[in-house]
């Protein structure tokens, strides 16, 4: 059987924690920052963990990744 293939766009957008949970960036920072609070601004800078409910799904396109 061959050799399953990491999706590559998943891995550019996750990355993996030391205990292993998956860090994403938040969506909404691309553009239309004139309607977006300085609160709201600064909190999308942050990055976050991929929830539960998803955690298993991308795991699977992530197959290689330490």
């Amino acid at each position: 059987m061959p050799k399953m293939k990491t999706h590559r766009g998943s891995a550019k957008r996750f990355k993996r924690t030391g205990s292993g949970k998956l860090k994403r960036g938040r969506a909404y920072t691309s553009h239309l920052f004139a309607n977006k609070s300085t609160k709201q601004k600064r909190h999308l800078r942050k990055s976050t963990l991929v929830s539960k409910g998803d955690f298993k799904r991308i795991k699977s396109m992530l197959t290689y990744m330490k």
